[in-house]
């Protein structure tokens, strides 16, 4: 059978590339479409919420544990990713070309908290088939970077790709309107998720039918919660980890949590240059920050680099502060360049700093409850810069997007206060 014969390379990849699509399509490609759509900058800022079902997986994730395969979660829910996102393709090729389309906005934005939810379980199951498929920790070690990969391969593609589609799809496409090229993007990014979806269900191997399953009782996995709970509780200063944890990246999430309204805005970054603004330039740079990152961990250890690759990222920050202020625009060939310079170098100092908390999130886990250690960890990185960002659209419509940007700065300070107090483990 086609099944056996699916080699773990093959499966690796396109399950944890139908991870990061559905992610990239809610984060990102939301975000673009909102912006070009006309949305006020608030509503554009609480797409940051969408980000909630994420910060909160692990609270449901045993389910997936306890009821039916993760096999079966994965295919149900691509499925009902492929088809929720075809709905908003629908709604945007049915919009009125011209006139309020407030109804449909309506629908659209319900659509996507539905599928921020099913995106979040989809991940779950992802990350529960991996463990299933290979038992082996050396095996998992080996194929992490492979299904990072997978993942960040993804999001470029909804970053690139599907937007380009919309902005081909509105040169071609005469008196379409605003939405029915973004109709053509949508559609296109479901039919891609139905290509893995039809993928998975003949080719993903039967891992839990090969192996007998224990049966796993509800009440046992609440209380291994608990404990896990309780023991992340129990490290030394543990308050003040915490406090670490919540500021240290919260500066570079308030200022991105607009970054896509005020590149396009406020700079006039077309769709056409937003697709390789941001599905290349930051991309690439991002990965290439958080890879020299953990190589600059690797080389001195945590507590010689937390320094230096904290005041980097934070002090980084001033450069959007100065595009607020200087607003060179798209428009012409240097005003582009120096755009594309200025994003690129935040993004690789952003990366700098995600490498740096999620060694120290790491570095805070216990043995015996690592995974649910860095699930508590990440729920707490992610869960207040997401609640910080997703008003980011208010503090803009007050305040504008320079002010909104210092604010971001000053965020940051706490993080940088706190390495004087805050416990940095010896590397293993």
């Amino acid at each position: 059978m086609l099944q056996k014969q699916t080699k773990p390379t093959v499966w690796c990849f396109t399950t944890y590339f139908a991870e990061g699509l559905p992610y990239a399509i809610l984060r990102l490609m939301s975000s673009v479409f909102f912006t070009d759509i006309g949305l006020k900058e608030r509503y554009i800022g609480y797409l940051n919420f969408l980000g909630i079902p994420w910060n909160l997986k692990f609270i449901w994730a045993p389910l997936v544990d306890i009821f039916g395969k993760k096999r079966t979660w994965m295919i149900t829910m691509q499925a009902l990713i492929t088809l929720g996102v075809l709905a908003v393709a629908a709604c945007c090729w049915f919009a009125p070309a011209r006139g309020s389309a407030h109804g449909i906005i309506t629908l659209i934005s319900g659509i996507f908290v539905v599928l921020a939810f099913i995106a979040a379980t989809n991940d779950v199951a992802i990350d529960g088939y991996y463990m299933e498929g290979l038992t082996d920790p050396k095996e998992q070690a080996a194929y992490t970077g492979f299904r990072v990969f997978a993942y960040r391969l993804a999001m470029i593609l909804v970053r690139s790709g599907f937007i380009a589609v919309a902005a081909f799809a509105a040169i071609k496409i005469t008196g379409a309107g605003q939405y029915k090229p973004w109709a053509i993007a949508f559609g296109v990014a479901a039919l891609t998720m139905l290509v893995f979806t039809v993928f998975h269900i003949f080719s993903l191997p039967q891992f839990e039918q090969t192996r007998k399953k224990s049966k796993i009782k509800f009440g046992a996995v609440l209380s291994d919660i608990g404990r896990a709970f309780i023991s992340y509780s129990q490290q030394p200063r543990f308050v003040l980890v915490i406090v670490f944890i919540i500021f240290y990246k919260i500066g570079d999430e308030v200022l991105f949590s607009m970054g896509t309204p005020f590149l396009m805005r406020e700079l006039l970054v077309t769709k056409a240059q937003i697709y390789w603004l941001s599905g290349l330039v930051g991309a690439f740079a991002a990965i290439a920050g958080t890879s020299m990152g953990g190589i600059w961990i690797k080389m001195t250890g945590l507590k010689k680099a937390i320094w230096p690759l904290t005041i980097i990222m934070n002090f980084n920050i001033w450069a959007y502060i100065w595009l607020a202020h200087a607003r060179p625009l798209a428009t012409t060939a240097a005003g582009a360049f120096t755009i594309a310079i200025v994003h690129g170098y935040e993004q690789m100092a952003a990366g700098l700093g995600n490498a740096v908390l999620i060694v120290y999130i790491l570095r805070t886990c216990k043995v015996q409850y690592k995974a649910s250690h860095y699930a508590i960890g990440s729920a707490i990185m992610s869960l207040f810069s997401t609640l910080f960002g997703g008003f980011g659209g208010v503090i803009v419509e007050r305040f504008g997007y320079l002010n909104l940007f210092l604010l971001a700065f000053a965020l940051s300070i706490p993080s940088m206060l706190l390495l004087f107090w805050v416990p940095i483990k010896s590397e293993p």
